[in-house]
Order: structure tokens, then sequence, then C-alpha cells
């Protein structure tokens, strides 16, 4: 029998800067029962000094891409660029609107772990986040042994 792997206690962070997407996503982690505390932040360059700042392990990033100040891809950018956010290996997924092929390809050049078009409707976007977040709970990765 496997042995069951630890729960992942960290906070989710969304980059979103949208009040409506910040709300349906807090009311979908508490309807799936989603135990991690969620973060929001609103732009990326905020995000970016919590992530240099912070003594936590986030679980999970999930990002949008059309951000003031500093935008999705540019967050990815910078963490990419600081050997010590990359060595804290926090899960970043891009989940939004913005999902062209070459704002696609961009994401994966920096490394994203992956790239949800946000649903339309509530319940295409309640499992949306349950498929993100039960992949990340179950999936092994250097975080998982911090």
């Amino acid at each position: 029998m496997p042995s069951r792997l630890p729960f992942l206690k960290g906070p989710i962070v969304s980059i979103e800067d949208d009040e409506d997407d910040q709300f349906l996503l807090a009311q979908v982690v508490k309807k799936l029962g989603i135990a991690n505390e969620v973060r929001f932040f609103t732009n990326g360059l905020v995000a970016l000094q919590y992530f240099e700042t912070t003594s936590e392990q986030p679980f999970l990033i999930l990002c949008d891409i059309n951000l003031p100040i500093m935008n999705g891809l540019e967050l990815r950018k910078r963490i990419n660029q600081s050997d010590y956010l990359r060595q804290k290996s926090i899960p970043f997924v891009f989940l939004t609107t913005a999902a062209s092929p070459d704002i696609i390809r961009e994401a994966y050049r920096e490394s994203v772990q992956g790239f949800f078009q946000k649903a339309s409707d509530y319940v295409s976007y309640q499992n949306q986040i349950k498929l993100i977040f039960d992949y990340w709970q179950t999936s092994l990765h250097p975080n998982r042994f911090v």
C-alpha cells in the first residue's frame, strides 16, 4: 500500500488584479474544502517583494498574465533570474484569459509549470482549480521536502 504524502500547508499565492476574480477564487477554494490560505497580490512587483522577503514556503502560485506595474511574464522571468527564488521551487501556474499561442510559448520558455485559460462558467472554473490543486498536492517536487 503506498504511503500517504504529507499535506502541503503553505499559502496559495494568487497574483490577480481583478477583484471579482479574487472573490471567485476565494469562494471556489472554500467550496472545495482546500485548507490552504489564499494570499492575493494585485501586481507582479508586490508579489516579487513578498517572495523575496517571506520565510514561508508557498504551496502554489496562480498568476494572471495581464497585471499592472509588472505583468505575469515579467514576474516569472524575475523569479527565474533569482537563485534564491528558483531554489524555493514554488510551482508557478498561469491562470489567465490571455492565452495566445505567442504568450503560451513565452511562458513555457520561462519554465512555467502550467498554463490554463480561465473557464468561463463557475462549474468549469471550479473543476480547473480542483485539477490544479490535486495535481500539485500529489506531485513530487522539491518544495515538498522543505
